[in-house]
């Protein structure tokens, strides 16, 4: 598998969001480019400790009992629900959006030791590893979304 923290893995994830125009249209789900870029940033938020969200504590208990299918899966599935807190229904400004997701996601080249986040309310304890599926496999399966 790929790395978010391996420099030539993580400018290949760069490149694929460079790729993005205002016009990039999804293949499936209901969200636009700029609510997608958005939503991409929110996770990693909650990773460089940003962003806190609140898990009702049997949504947690479900999580850690799903994270190593999750984890372990070859890429997520389509449609598959999210967090409260990272769900777009507003619209926002694409070029901005576009660049801090650029910025956050370059930032995963320093190294592990941007993660601030020591227990994901919802996975529970993550390694290294599991923090590379988690960012890794979410950015590609939304940039697969809109076919970059």
């Amino acid at each position: 598998m790929k790395s978010i923290f391996n420099p030539r893995d993580n400018q290949e994830l760069i490149s694929r969001i460079e790729k993005l125009t205002p016009e990039s249209q999804s293949i499936w789900g209901k969200m636009t480019v700029d609510q997608m870029l958005s939503h991409c940033i929110a996770p990693i938020d909650v990773a460089l400790g940003i962003q806190t969200i609140k898990m009702p504590f049997l949504l947690g208990i479900l999580g850690r009992m799903m994270k190593n299918k999750w984890l372990n899966a070859p890429e997520f599935k389509k449609n598959t629900p999210t967090a409260k807190e990272f769900i777009r229904i507003n619209h926002y400004d694409f070029e901005k959006s576009k660049q801090e997701l650029i910025e956050k996601t370059r930032k995963f080249q320093e190294g592990t030791k941007v993660i601030t986040l020591e227990v994901h309310p919802f996975w529970g304890k993550l390694s290294a590893e599991d923090w590379n599926n988690l960012q890794w496999k979410h950015l590609d399966h939304h940039l697969r979304q809109f076919g970059v």
